[in-house]
């Protein structure tokens, strides 16, 4: 179902039983929307008896540049095919509030935020990162699917001690031809450096989900879904 609201970004919502104790908000890539990521709910192998509700929410609509300034949905816009140079802070920075917003929303519907990962592919685990780094509150874990870490000079000064022991799975594809590896790489580098628990996994594929990837994944919610 969607949720009209004008406070919040607009979502889909679905629920694996009543009264969730947990939540996974699932942010899709460039060009996409919430209903991108739905199917997964039945591809992974979710914890035994597990509550969990999953939010799948629209980012906003925007002209990307790089996309010769065509409209499309988008957590930011894309300025440049190096995809760190001249990085859109301030729409990364009003998605940043966006995703917090219902971060907290879940947290007065009776989740806390330890019971909550941010998930999300290419833009969305961008997102993901960025958000899940900067919470102020422990999350229970970050997915960052073909993804990197953007404003990485912001990196140091604006992390929360909170989430510096957030288990992070990172995927990704050894032949991604829009988010080079060596990206990721360096991402989850710094990451392992700074003393996060990252789980990191290569794939032979390209800008996509794999079948390998999704039971990685479901082996590592057993484990973060207590």
């Amino acid at each position: 179902m969607s949720i009209p609201t004008t406070n919040y970004l607009p979502a889909i919502e679905l629920e694996t039983s009543a009264y969730p104790t947990h939540t996974i908000l699932w942010l899709h890539g460039l060009g996409a929307d919430g209903n991108d990521f739905v199917p997964i709910i039945q591809e992974l192998e979710l914890p035994f008896a597990a509550a969990i509700r999953f939010i799948f929410p629209h980012a906003p609509e925007q002209s990307i540049t790089i996309n010769s300034g065509l409209v499309m949905r988008a957590w930011y816009d894309i300025k440049h095919i190096n995809l760190k140079r001249h990085e859109d802070e301030v729409g990364i920075r009003h998605s940043q509030q966006a995703i917090a917003a219902l971060i907290e929303r879940e947290n007065k519907r009776g989740v806390p935020s330890a019971n909550i990962i941010l998930a999300g592919f290419s833009q969305g685990g961008v997102m993901a990162l960025h958000v899940g780094l900067r919470y102020p509150y422990r999350l229970a874990g970050i997915i960052a699917l073909s993804a990197y870490l953007p404003l990485m000079h912001t990196f140091t000064p604006e992390t929360q001690v909170a989430n510096t022991s957030t288990p992070i799975f990172m995927g990704h594809g050894s032949d991604d031809p829009i988010v080079p590896i060596q990206l990721a790489q360096t991402s989850k580098e710094l990451l392992i450096g700074a003393g996060y628990p990252v789980e990191w996994h290569e794939y032979r594929m390209g800008h996509s989900v794999c079948d390998e990837e999704i039971a990685d994944i479901s082996v590592w919610l057993g484990q973060v879904i207590r």
